[in-house]
């Protein structure tokens, strides 16, 4: 039986053309992608908690991930909250 994936969808972790990603720096998330095509000018300066299965509070935890500058599209951690 062959159970290789057969969808012709990029995986999820490739980047699609037109949209737009930061990357994410430091903590449990750290060198992932963060796709902010339908974020607002306000959601981008907020930043983001992220569910993440590595936070320091287990699994189902938040990473806390805040813009570095809109220069470099690097987000950084920024810590983890139950």
């Amino acid at each position: 039986m062959d159970l290789r994936h057969r969808s012709r969808r990029p995986a999820p972790r490739t980047p699609t053309s037109g949209h737009v990603y930061v990357q994410l720096v430091g903590g449990p998330l750290d060198g992932q992608l963060l796709d902010v095509t339908g974020f607002g000018p306000d959601d981008r300066a907020e930043g983001v908690q992220l569910i993440s299965a590595q936070s320091a509070y287990g699994p189902g935890g938040r990473s806390d991930y805040v813009p570095e500058d809109e220069e470099t599209g690097r987000w950084r951690w920024n810590g983890d909250t139950a």
